[in-house]
């Protein structure tokens, strides 16, 4: 292989799209505007490359444009979401409904909320990793305001039965919120079906920019408010004041429009390389897959190597192939995943899970060398292990 490292870590970052550098490289020459400069022709075309960028993300999440809030990117969407609906609904109640296998954007702004007197409570998942639909609708109070589950998992690509909370929370007169990073321009999502009221996402996980990306705030049915976390010249209706990263939002624009128009083609590709993929080391035995097999994304598989210590396997082939132990927010820790531990894993079987997450340049050809290296380093560290010396 010519290029190595393989790069199988498409769920902690994605290399921009070359059509969407092309997009962003005017806003730093030549058309460089502040979009709140109204008094000249450089403010007038950065503010309509934001107004296109707007339509194109409305487009792929099936909202209005005016509900697309631009942001830093899904912790700050996460953040803003969390906490601007807890300060905004302070009045009817002061109870949020979570889980324990979200991202640690939600799982620490919920501790900060709680350290402010807010009650939360962790809804946990069943060892596919899924919630229990009936605990969840059990533990909404007449204080709950929100219920914030992620639509689809960044570890182990778990997709939760979104349509369904959603209905739960409309029923409760609840607000339903999802950080939908690893969902959006990977799958279908489409906030009124999905009865979403507050979604978030980021550019850097759909081939766009890091540094950039969207909250989706409904506005009708119900019109949803949210009190501002960073105050200054009312950017954002108001809700994210700061001057506007205008190449970062058009390239999320364009990154959008590209995930839009090669949704279904993309997912049914990845999925037959990552099926190869995972069949091929099951093959090997005493291989599992973590998480349910069924309601996943398409191009992410989380794989249980047993008989193998911890990162042995990943210090393997790593300087050949670009994998994960965990979350890339979480991978300075020695700590076993928290999400695999949820699901019921020991702590030796969760330090010998890997993630691979495969994306738009993936090749056959990579699948196939990334299947030699695995199995061979299998093979090898396992004559090693106690139990088989």
């Amino acid at each position: 292989m010519s290029n190595l490292p393989i790069y199988l870590d498409y769920n902690a970052t994605t290399p921009c799209d070359p059509q969407v550098v092309e997009t962003m490289l005017p806003y730093f020459t030549t058309q460089f505007g502040n979009a709140a400069s109204r008094q000249h022709a450089l403010g007038w075309q950065a503010e309509e490359a934001v107004d296109y960028a707007r339509q194109q993300v409305a487009a792929l999440v099936g909202a209005d444009a005016t509900e697309i809030i631009f942001t830093s990117g899904a912790t700050e969407s996460n953040n803003l979401a969390l906490k601007g609906a807890v300060e905004m609904y302070a009045g009817k109640g002061n109870h949020i409904i979570t889980c324990v296998t979200e991202h640690k954007a939600v799982l620490d702004a919920c501790k900060h909320l709680e350290k402010q007197g807010v009650a939360v409570t962790y809804l946990p998942v069943d060892e596919k990793g899924l919630i229990d639909l009936g605990q969840l609708e059990a533990a909404i109070l007449p204080a709950t305001i929100l219920i914030a589950i992620m639509y689809a998992n960044n570890e182990t690509g778990v997709i939760q039965p979104v349509q369904a909370i959603g209905r739960i929370a409309k029923q409760h007169n609840v607000l339903f919120f999802t950080d939908a990073t690893q969902a959006v321009g990977k799958i279908p999502v489409q906030v009124m079906t999905d009865e979403i009221d507050i979604m978030s996402f980021s550019a850097h996980k759909l081939y766009g920019p890091k540094g950039v990306g969207a909250l989706y705030v409904r506005r009708k049915n119900p019109r949803v408010r949210l009190t501002a976390q960073i105050d200054g010249g009312g950017h954002e209706r108001g809700l994210r004041s700061g001057t506007l990263n205008v190449p970062g939002i058009a390239g999320l624009g364009k990154a959008a429009e590209l995930c839009r128009l090669q949704l279904a083609a993309e997912g049914q590709r990845l999925s037959q390389l990552r099926d190869k993929l995972e069949g091929a080391l099951l093959e090997l035995g005493g291989v599992s897959v973590n998480g349910d097999r069924e309601h996943r994304l398409p191009h992410v598989t989380n794989l249980a190597f047993q008989y193998i210590e911890g990162n042995a396997l990943m210090l393997g082939f790593n300087k050949h192939i670009a994998v994960a132990t965990g979350s890339a927010c979480t991978s300075a820790s020695m700590e076993p995943s928290f999400v695999l531990k949820a699901l019921g894993l020991a702590d030796e079987l969760a330090r010998s899970s890997l993630r691979f997450s495969l994306g738009r340049f993936t090749t056959e050809e990579e699948i196939d060398y990334t299947i030699q290296k695995v199995s061979e380093t299998v093979q090898t560290l396992r004559k090693l292990h106690p139990l088989n010396s």
